[in-house]
């Protein structure tokens, strides 16, 4: 049966550890010139199709799926909306069972976390959440590797995030309290994350030691943090609510006197694309402190390390 990528909870705390030390290790080898062949010339991926099922626009998904697949000798077939119309021209349960019979994997960029979900029953082939409006855990792993790669550990360090609960902070959550990182949410009362998906965050936050919380307070929940996270106001697909958010959300800007209360030198994290001005400023979001950048690039090397590990290569 194959594995599938549909969560942040869906990997113990081995497997994510594993999982960012092979990232970093294929970053390394990237930076370095590519990826080692083995003895007949051959990448891992040589001959392999990842199906790349977007609802959504994307960038830095997109590419870093289409290039890992590339840099490890594979292919990235990109598949929109117009291309498929899943649900309409063609069922979502079709859709799975056609893909298998041609490619090695599907990565899902959808609106319902439902589709992912269908896509994964009928699949024959790992299926990857390359987001949804539940979760966004490929994002969460690069968070994970660059949290890692300035601190040197994940354990005991404490992220906050500020803003909307959405699939991003759902992500950031799970994957936090299993590598046992303080995960502090901060959103207006109405904007809450998802009751269930706290509670299992909580419940495997008590089994490592460490908590999740959320305030509707932005300086409690930033206060002595290591790092602070944000995201747009306003997601895709909710643009009709983006004057009613405006003014609920302001207090919840990430600026300058937000940040005095974290750590010193605490990062400022941001999934992209930012809308500078709203949910940041511009003084924090391209200043010294800032690693959206780096974020953006350990997409490529997760997910790379993700497809190997899911294909069992």
């Amino acid at each position: 049966m194959a594995r599938h990528f549909l969560s942040a909870a869906d990997l113990t705390r081995a497997e994510v550890e594993a999982l960012l030390d092979r990232a970093q290790t294929l970053k390394a080898e990237w930076r370095n010139g590519g990826h080692p062949r083995d003895a007949n010339g051959a990448l891992p991926l040589q001959g392999k199709t990842l199906a790349l099922v977007f609802e959504k626009p994307s960038l830095r998904t997109r590419v870093a799926f289409e290039a890992g697949m590339t840099q490890l000798g594979g292919h990235g077939s990109y598949l929109s909306a117009n291309d498929i119309d899943m649900g309409g021209r063609e069922s979502v349960p079709d859709v799975a069972r056609n893909l298998s019979r041609w490619v090695q994997a599907i990565a899902a960029r959808v609106f319902r976390h439902a589709t992912v979900e269908t896509l994964a029953r009928y699949a024959t082939v790992p299926v990857i959440n390359a987001l949804s409006d539940r979760e966004h855990p490929c994002q969460a792993l690069a968070d994970m590797l660059t949290l890692r790669e300035h601190y040197g550990r994940l354990e005991g360090l404490t992220l906050a995030y500020v803003g909307d609960g959405n699939n991003v902070a759902h992500s950031l959550m799970l994957l936090g309290a299993t590598l046992g990182v303080n995960v502090r949410i901060g959103c207006p009362l109405d904007y809450r994350p998802d009751p269930e998906i706290l509670a299992l965050a909580e419940r495997r936050a008590i089994e490592r030691g460490v908590s999740v919380e959320v305030t509707p307070s932005p300086v409690e929940a930033v206060l002595g943090a290591d790092a602070v996270y944000t995201d747009v106001w306003t997601s895709m697909g909710q643009e009709h609510e983006a004057a009613r958010r405006r003014p609920v959300f302001q207090p919840y800007q990430v600026n300058a006197a937000l940040m005095t209360h974290t750590r010193s030198g605490a990062l400022f994290m941001h999934c992209l694309p930012a809308h500078r001005g709203e949910e940041v400023t511009p003084d924090v979001i391209d200043g010294p402190q800032s690693v959206v950048f780096e974020q953006a690039e350990n997409r490529l090397h997760v997910q790379k390390a993700l497809i190997l590990t899911l294909l069992g290569l």
